[in-house]
């Protein structure tokens, strides 16, 4: 049975701390404050339940506002929701050796998006070696354990990475890696560490940030199933079982890739958009950082 877009979008992912977030978040990266607030509106009343921020990105505080302002608004938040119902994730910056740095880095956040706590915090990436990950990790904890955060998670670790957090035999586990994925960048070696783990993968630019729209086995597939480049890569997503963040300050864009329910992806056209992986990076990579 086809699902609507609110369908979609209403669908969580079950963390192995027994709670769960939306699959389909959109990604708020590099979005200045004003689109950051009009696409987080539009995305609120479009059916969005999911916000992916980060220290990095200089827009927590416009997120929270708009998460605020809707919820506060009679005219737009005709659902009745609630804080408890949205979910917003945001990342360190920066890894550090000084613990209160970090712990004081996460306060700010908390108070610079207004929310009273942030859902999901995330350390952005392996960057600044064993120590700063680990003493970062700390900091990451006890916020969770203070309630200033509700679940902790990775972002752009390599295996490696993930075999060095789960070594110390964290008291708060990583529920979550955020890494980029897509047909052209599928990171196998990366996806079977965190299954080992129980750690859910986020994938972020899963729309490769446009660079391939005009592959021919993508648009084929596209073409095949009636839909477009975007909505067959957003579902190759989610059938994976990823959460995915695709991003979009174009109002009928975030109503699009959304767009998903009305069809599935046979195996042998999945297995044709897994033969495209050519480890493609549209960014960074500190996956392989020391």
């Amino acid at each position: 049975m086809s699902e609507t877009v609110t369908d979609m979008l209403s669908r969580r992912v079950k963390l192995s701390n027994g709670l769960s977030i939306p699959q389909i978040q959109l990604g708020l990266y590099m979005m200045s404050g004003a689109e950051t607030t009009r696409s987080v509106r539009w995305a609120l009343g479009g059916g969005y339940r999911g916000f992916d921020g980060a220290q990095w990105y200089g827009n927590e505080r416009e997120a929270g506002q708009a998460i605020l302002s809707f919820l506060s608004s009679s005219t737009e938040n005709t659902a009745g929701l609630t804080r408890e119902d949205i979910h917003f994730t945001s990342k360190l910056k920066d890894n550090r050796t000084n613990y209160d740095a970090v712990r004081a880095s996460i306060c700010k956040s908390v108070k610079e998006c207004g929310l009273g706590y942030i859902d999901l915090f995330l350390l952005h990436s392996p960057l600044g070696g064993h120590e700063a990950r680990l003493t970062s990790w700390k900091a990451v904890e006890d916020a969770v354990l203070a309630g200033e955060v509700k679940m902790a998670g990775v972002s752009n670790y390599g295996a490696k990475h993930i075999e060095e957090l789960m070594a110390t035999e964290p008291k708060v586990r990583p529920v979550v890696n955020q890494i980029e994925c897509h047909p052209f960048n599928t990171q196998t070696e990366i996806r079977a560490a965190c299954e080992k783990y129980g750690i859910v993968v986020e994938a972020y630019a899963p729309l490769a940030r446009g660079m391939r729209m005009r592959d021919r086995t993508l648009g084929a597939v596209a073409k095949k199933y009636g839909v477009t480049p975007a909505q067959v890569l957003v579902r190759w997503s989610l059938q994976k079982g990823f959460v995915t963040l695709p991003k979009s300050v174009k109002k009928e864009r975030l109503v699009e890739n959304a767009d998903v329910g009305g069809f599935e992806l046979a195996e042998e056209d999945v297995k044709k958009l897994d033969g495209l992986d050519e480890k493609l990076v549209t960014d960074w990579d500190p996956t392989d950082a020391d």
